[in-house]
């Protein structure tokens, strides 16, 4: 009977000390150090994102976050693309490992993309984590960023003459040569629902007889998703032996993106780019609808939003990696609170 009333007295005695010593500030409130996200899996609709947040406890004893929150999102560009949190935790004490799982809404792929093209084609990964304590009245967080930069249409800009085949009867090839191509993005007239191109081809003509260029056509494609079609009216006359400069214009109908997204995703972030233009050209009262095919425009996109897509891919049938050096992922604490767990 002595034995377990010293026991209890211990016991009591050791909550007091430890609820002193919050008061005092001696002992410290649990803080995220580090966060991992990574893809997990991608459906018409949602985006599986998998969270680790690694929380440390300072204090000498396991702890209770009755009073405390832990909480995590992640933006791009500002747009929110995952958030999630937890309450009434138990930790143990030093380092612990909470797994999260959310479902990203693939219709913020527009939002994001659009601010992505007016960033000139840059994006700000931020990653925040924080835990909130009631009790102790504090708050502490990690935030971690990353920057993605892409430079879709660039190499469309080319000073390479190319030939260009009608492959039709009676008419000798080829029937045009483009000189030059230049391409960017119409950012003043960029909006949610559409990002422009404005295009230009420096277009000679060897032939001699007088050609009319009155449409220039295009589609878009995005690892074969089309995103994006359409028709320039032109209406050029080039003259026996000249050249002449054609604009035109094309455009990306952001609500496809949401389609693009998760072909994306299915292969390892991942995107092949086509722009694949025809004109119509005119020459003696006979229209000719041409191929472009010298200057189809194809373009690898790659990116690593999280930094970890080598080691967690995403498609060929694998929606995770694993490597020996990961740690296991789980929901309980790496620590074990003891008997005296404190409250907080």
């Amino acid at each position: 009977m002595r034995r377990t009333r010293a026991v209890a007295v211990v016991g009591v005695g050791l909550v007091v000390v430890l609820a002193v010593g919050v008061v005092l500030g001696v002992l410290g409130a649990p803080s995220v150090t580090a966060v991992e996200n990574r893809f997990a899996g991608v459906s018409e609709e949602t985006t599986t994102i998998e969270t680790d947040l690694v929380v440390q406890n300072p204090n000498p004893i396991g702890v209770r976050l009755g009073g405390a929150s832990v909480d995590y999102s992640v933006r791009m560009n500002g747009v929110p693309i995952a958030a999630g949190g937890r309450e009434g935790l138990q930790l143990g004490t030093g380092r612990s490992t909470l797994a999260f799982t959310t479902e990203m809404d693939n219709g913020q792929v527009p939002a994001w993309w659009y601010t992505h093209v007016q960033n000139g084609e840059r994006t700000q990964v931020e990653i925040d984590g924080e835990v909130r304590s009631s009790t102790l009245g504090r708050s502490l967080s990690v935030t971690q960023g990353d920057s993605i930069e892409t430079d879709i249409i660039g190499q469309f800009n080319s000073t390479e003459t190319r030939p260009v085949d009608a492959n039709v009867p009676l008419v000798s090839d080829p029937v045009l040569y483009i000189n030059e191509t230049r391409g960017t993005w119409d950012r003043p007239n960029l909006t949610r629902q559409q990002s422009p191109m404005d295009l230009a081809f420096t277009v000679h003509n060897p032939k001699s007889l007088p050609y009319t260029v009155s449409r220039i056509g295009y589609t878009v494609s995005m690892n074969d998703v089309e995103v994006g079609s359409g028709e320039t009216t032109a209406g050029h006359v080039i003259r026996p032996g000249e050249t002449e400069t054609i604009d035109a214009r094309a455009a990306i109908e952001n609500e496809n993106l949401d389609e693009w997204w998760v072909t994306h995703l299915q292969r390892n972030q991942q995107t092949q780019l086509r722009i694949d233009f025809y004109l119509v050209l005119e020459a003696r009262g006979t229209q000719i609808r041409i191929p472009l095919d010298p200057v189809d425009y194809e373009k690898s996109i790659e990116t690593d939003i999280f930094g970890n897509k080598a080691e967690y891919p995403t498609g060929g049938g694998s929606s995770q990696g694993e490597t020996g050096d990961q740690e296991p992922r789980t929901a309980t604490p790496t620590g074990t609170p003891d008997d005296g767990v404190l409250a907080i």
